[in-house]
Formats: structure tokens, C-alpha cells, sequence
């Protein structure tokens, strides 16, 4: 909270440009922003708007359907990201635990997460890499559930839709 009213912003508003610093194309949305933080679409939208008047995202339209808005963090939006994310109190707290300690934690809390995220029904979002529909065709990249091939990068990105594979 601290971190994100040092910039005259909601904490909300660094979790946009948290999730828009890692979303694939098919997720930079605002709907699909807003399915990630469980915002309404009203709601949503004037969080954007903030972002948008500030300069610190961009919406661009979709370039095969017009109707689908894109939104992308412009310069000022990845600089103020990369100042205020993870925040000074995270980066000391992991510094007192140790880059070890904090590692051996990685895994058991993701886990739980993942456990709290079926348990409620909710989406995973979860990187392309880690999805039932992920694949690779001639050493590329590919979503089965899309049809389409990704590039390298997006593999690491977060998909909103993103399905685990079955336990």
C-alpha cells in the first residue's frame, strides 16, 4: 500500500501493471485483467482509465477484431513497475531470510495456492508452460486449445486460459 500511494496510485493499480508485465497476448484484456484481480467490468475500467491518463499503459485495438482492446505498459508504466515491485520491505525480508530460505518456500507456497485456487473454483492463470494445452510442434512452442503456435517468450507468460494438468 505504501509503495503504490508513494506514486499517487491504488495498490490495485501496481497489480494491473504487475499482471501486464507478464500476460500473453491473448490476456492483456481488460477483461481478462479484471477476471485476474476479481474485479466487475465497471470497476475495472476506471482502474485502467487512471493508468491510461497517467501514461502508464496504453489501449490498442485488436488488429483482427476491433472490438478487442489491448493494453500495453508504455515506458513509464515498465520504470515505475521495476521501481515499486517487488516493494523495498519485500526485497529486505528476503534478504534477512536468504535467497536459499526463500527458494525452499517458492514451491510449497505456490502449491498451496494452486490448492486454494480449485478448492474456490477459481482460474489459474498460470504461465502457457504449465498448461494441459501446451505443446511443442517442430521445437516451437504451441497451444493445442487455440490452434496456435507461440513464441518463446509467451511460453513463460501468464494465459487466462490456462487449464493445469489433471492431478
Amino acid at each position: 500500500r505504501r509503495q503504490a500511494m508513494t506514486h499517487e496510485l491504488q495498490p490495485v493499480h501496481l497489480q494491473v501493471l504487475d499482471y501486464l508485465s507478464r500476460a500473453n497476448r491473448f490476456s492483456d484484456t481488460p477483461l481478462a485483467v479484471g477476471e485476474y484481480l476479481g474485479l466487475t467490468k465497471g470497476n475495472m475500467s476506471q482502474r485502467i482509465n487512471v493508468l491510461v491518463r497517467l501514461e502508464l499503459i496504453r489501449k490498442d485495438a485488436d488488429n483482427f477484431d476491433g472490438r478487442v482492446v489491448h493494453l500495453t505498459l508504455t515506458a513509464a508504466g515498465k520504470r515505475l513497475l521495476a521501481s515499486a515491485h517487488p516493494p523495498p520491505s519485500w526485497r529486505d525480508a528476503e534478504s534477512l531470510l536468504g535467497a536459499k530460505q526463500v527458494r525452499s518456500l517458492e514451491e510449497p507456497l505456490a502449491e498451496l495456492l494452486q490448492a486454494l485456487i480449485a478448492a474456490n473454483g477459481f482460474k489459474t492463470f498460470g504461465q502457457c508452460k504449465t498448461c494441459r494445452f501446451h505443446q511443442r510442434l517442430n521445437r516451437q512452442p504451441f497451444c493445442s486449445l487455440l490452434k496456435v503456435e507461440l513464441d518463446l517468450e509467451e511460453a513463460d507468460e501468464i494465459c487466462r486460459e490456462h487449464q493445469p494438468f489433471a492431478a
